[in-house]
């Protein structure tokens, strides 16, 4: 399965941004991390997407450590996140019981 993290934040927090990005607390092992990717949105400003694998059983955890490292960024104007699961087809099917 994997995580992803959606955020979105205005140009003129972006400095503010990238120097927490350089104090965030190291994720664990457990999480194989993919990205940051970032574009910018005429409507949102500033857009960062990133992808993390991990096994299903560390999903609780995979969570806290993320939301851990999200609050990092708690405080920033205009700064919002989203953390999401996302499941691979096999395990989707078996999450509506086929």
């Amino acid at each position: 399965m994997i995580l992803i993290t959606n955020v979105v934040y205005p140009p003129e927090s972006a400095k503010e941004v990238a120097k927490r990005y350089l104090t965030a607390p190291k994720l664990p092992d457990y999480l194989k991390k993919k990205g940051p990717y970032i574009c910018a949105d005429i409507n949102n400003g500033i857009n960062s997407i990133t992808f993390y694998e991990l096994e299903n059983e560390k999903l609780a955890e995979g969570l806290q450590a993320l939301g851990n490292n999200m609050a990092v960024y708690i405080g920033i104007t205009g700064y919002k996140y989203d953390i999401r699961p996302y499941y691979d087809l096999e395990e989707g099917l078996r999450v509506i019981g086929m």
